[in-house]
């Protein structure tokens, strides 16, 4: 807990079981309340090791993809009565060390969310970021800031944290169940007027930390300029696709989490 904030650790894994162990291990507990995994139909022994390691653990029963995970773990952790939920990847690219510097900002009133850059220094490559993925980064980051009126360093890391406020007023229940759902959700706290802060964030890349391919990232790329049009044209009232939309639907307590649920 900080300044009386519930602090909610909640952790999307797929196949994770190599790099799961060492990630919680770099948890600050003394700060955190809970930590949450939701393994989305792994074929490792991920939840296993979750178990064992007496996380609260939410195995899907079938694959739900990147995005259907996170609104689980979002779900999950409002359900846990949390006030500040910070996402980190169990492949250990980003480091859980920053989590009380990233919860803090929220917890003191200077943001509604953080993220944790790649971008702000030179970490990205010296962590092993591939070249295409870091021209990529730059290029698309410098598209979305054009067509969003924004000035983040970037808006494709994992590592992020969000207010209560947001996960319970955005329409994430609309958002894409894949990588695409990372984008919609930044561009959605945007759109509905809540800040974002930065903080810089190593990387590591390695065999065992998870990345997706060349042809996902093309598609997923095409996706973060069709999510920045949509942005642009809904903030100047020409056209609201569904996720931009006032009637769209929102997380609910009252909802239920396709999952089996293990503590």
């Amino acid at each position: 807990m900080i300044n009386g904030k519930k602090v909610v650790v909640v952790m999307p894994a797929y196949n994770a079981e190599k790099t799961l162990e060492i990630t919680y291990k770099e948890i600050y507990r003394d700060f955190v309340d809970k930590i949450i995994l939701v393994d989305d139909n792994s074929s490792d022994n991920t939840k296993e090791i979750s178990k064992k390691l007496d996380i609260i653990t939410v195995v899907h029963k079938k694959n739900l993809g990147y995005g259907g995970n996170q609104k689980s773990c979002y779900l999950a952790a409002l359900k846990e009565n949390a006030d500040i939920v910070i996402m980190v990847h169990p492949d250990y690219q980003y480091t859980p060390k920053l989590v009380p510097a990233m919860a803090s900002m929220i917890a003191f009133g200077e943001y509604d969310a953080v993220i944790g850059s790649r971008m702000l220094t030179n970490s990205a490559l010296k962590g092993g970021m591939p070249l295409y993925k870091y021209i990529s980064n730059r290029c698309l980051t410098f598209f979305q800031n054009i067509f969003m009126g924004q000035k983040l360093s970037e808006y494709h890391t994992g590592f992020r944290a969000f207010s209560k406020e947001i996960l319970l007023n955005l329409p994430l229940k609309e958002c894409d169940n894949d990588f695409i759902f990372d984008n919609e959700m930044l561009a959605l706290t945007f759109y509905y007027g809540y800040s974002i802060g930065e903080i810089s964030c190593p990387t590591k890349y390695f065999p065992d930390a998870s990345s997706i391919n060349l042809k996902r990232s093309i598609k997923y790329g095409f996706g973060v300029l069709g999510v920045s049009i949509l942005y642009f044209l809904a903030r100047m009232s020409i056209y609201k696709s569904k996720i931009f939309n006032k009637n769209a639907a929102r997380l609910n307590l009252n909802d239920e989490i396709e999952y089996y649920h293990h503590t």
